[in-house]
């Protein structure tokens, strides 16, 4: 019906989306988390392992600076598979005595290389717990030496019966490492294989410091995590706040849209009540119209009844006198006048009758002219006016012709119903005077003259005619009783009437509310516009406004 505000029909947040929005908000800080925890992983696991680290390196290079004879351990194990590698390339070749005695010579440089490598772990870890002066200051404890070759550069084949040859080299110290005081490292040796060292360095009491300073350590990265956690929950519960406050924003402005909405809602439904008032009012004004043009039709044709009846016996009056003989020439011509008055009040009771049961919005249009008509009408009136209505009917039309669209008959009624309504407004002004008259205090001579000057008082009646610009202008004035502002404004209602008694003459029937309104009917298919100006006791001026018809 009207234009919608910005419909926000804007539903509640729903769980998810809220959900939502809040992991939208927290990804940036829980990113900057993740990228601050992989960039920091490696130097905090460096710096909580900075003491196995560094026991590890003193212990690769006390390795790689042990030295039996001239060869270091990684020597002595790549010069083993070296030996492996010749065998196996002699098992490949067919076999002959020469390749046995060597294949024999390799196998006993095999075992020859297997017990150097176990007299150089030997060396390394005997005794177990010593100091090495010109190379480390480590008091080292050796638990088990193991080298262990790497796998495929070493075939599983045995020597002469022995063991096999990639099993590892192990050296045992016996001793009962204490659980948990102990590591193992792995060492590379070469491409041959690596070494395997389980051992200790240092006291207890260091090894006590070392403990608690992991543990302190992994205190102050848990105090670390704590304060990084708060700054993500204090985020996560100023994104909450944020979002609280917004979604109540979003709540009262949905509130004001509803409010405008209800507003709106009422405003249109008084509206509609409006038009349908208006609508009811309408339909009740063309009952009304169905009533008047009923009422109208229902008198006219009782009226035409009674005065066909009446008319029937001086009809028959008139014919028997004209046929009798010896009538004098004059009285002949006085009857056959009043034959043709007769003739003529039938014809325009014909004319009245088709009028009035004539629906005014069928009105059968045609070009008029108005001086025409009305000077027509006040011919038919005017003597009667003059005679019995004590009113004195004159006109004052415009020069030449004044062409309206007009449907003749309609038009004839409404102007006919003006003057009537005119001479009744003369009817009420004298009954007025005689009433004024007999209320003066004056003397009796005075209130005689008063009187007499009440009863000679005559109505005037001045119908005039004009052209306005683009209109034509009909004005029928009187000097009768005029209206008081109320009734000015309700005069043209249906059965809306004011006439009492002092309104009758001589049979004329008046007050039933139904002139004013037909001539407004009649107005309104016609394109005419009435205007009406009136003072109480001083006179009342029709104005009726038509548009002018082209000339052809």
């Amino acid at each position: 019906m009207s234009s919608p505000l910005p419909r926000s029909d804007a539903a509640p947040a729903r769980p998810g989306y809220r959900l939502w929005r809040y992991g939208r908000a927290l990804a940036v800080p829980l990113l900057i988390w993740l990228l601050l925890v992989g960039a920091l992983i490696q130097p905090v696991l460096g710096w909580l392992r900075s003491e196995d680290r560094y026991d590890e390196a003193a212990m690769q290079e006390w390795l790689e600076e042990a030295r039996n004879a001239d060869s270091t351990l990684a020597d002595l194990v790549n010069g083993y598979v070296q030996r492996v590698g010749e065998q196996t390339e002699l098992l490949r070749r067919p076999n002959g005595d020469q390749d046995a005695l060597l294949r024999s010579d390799v196998s006993a440089r095999i075992a020859v290389k297997r017990s150097e490598i176990y007299q150089s772990l030997r060396s390394l870890g005997e005794p177990p717990t010593k100091m090495y002066p010109g190379q480390l200051p480590l008091f080292p404890i050796v638990y088990r030496l193991e080298v262990q070759f790497t796998e495929g550069l070493v075939s599983g084949a045995s020597s002469e019966g022995g063991p096999r040859l990639d099993d590892p080299i192990v050296w045992d110290s016996g001793l009962d490492p204490s659980s948990g005081q102990y590591r193992e490292a792995r060492f590379p040796l070469g491409v041959g294989g690596q070494v395997m060292v389980r051992y200790q360095l240092r006291a207890w009491n260091k090894r006590q410091r070392d403990e608690q300073q992991k543990g302190a350590r992994a205190r102050q990265l848990g105090l670390l995590a704590l304060a990084a956690t708060g700054l993500a929950v204090a985020w996560l519960a100023l994104v909450y706040a944020d979002e609280n406050e917004s979604q109540r924003q979003r709540d009262r402005s949905r509130e004001r849209i509803e409010q405008v909405e209800r507003q709106r809602g009422e405003s249109e439904r008084q509206l509609l009540e409006q038009r349908l008032a208006t609508q009811a009012a309408e339909q009740k004004g063309l009952e009304l119209k169905s009533h008047l043009y009923a009422s109208i039709g229902i008198m006219a044709g009782s009226y035409a009844h009674n005065i066909k009846n009446l008319l029937i016996r001086p009809n028959d009056l008139l014919r028997r006198c004209l046929e009798r003989e010896g009538v004098a020439p004059e009285e002949g011509r006085m009857l056959r006048e009043v034959q043709e008055t007769l003739g003529m009040v039938t014809e325009r009771l014909h004319q009245i009758l088709q009028t009035v049961r004539r629906d005014p919005s069928q009105s059968r249009l045609q070009v008029l002219d108005l001086n025409h008509l009305v000077g027509v009408l006040l011919h038919t009136w005017r003597d009667l006016a003059a005679e019995r209505w004590h009113m004195d009917l004159e006109m004052d039309l415009a020069e030449g012709s004044l062409p309206i669209a007009g449907d003749e008959s309609h038009l004839q009624q409404a102007v006919e119903n003006l003057i009537f309504n005119a001479r009744d407004a003369t009817f009420e002004m004298r009954s007025y005077q005689r009433d004024e008259a007999r209320k003066t205090t004056a003397d009796g001579a005075a209130r005689r003259q008063a009187l007499i000057a009440a009863a000679g008082w005559r109505g005037l009646v001045r119908v005039r005619t004009r052209l306005d610009g683009g209109g034509v202008v009909l004005e029928v004035t009187d000097n009768g009783a005029g209206m008081t502002e109320e009734v000015r404004q309700r005069c043209t209602q249906t059965h809306f009437s004011t006439k009492r008694d002092n309104a009758l003459y001589e049979g004329h029937s008046t007050g039933m509310g139904l002139g004013l309104s037909f001539v407004v009917s009649i107005l309104e298919n016609h394109q005419g516009v009435m205007e009406i100006d009136s003072t109480r006791h001083e006179g009342t001026t029709f104005r009726v406004r038509f548009p002018l018809a082209d000339r052809k």
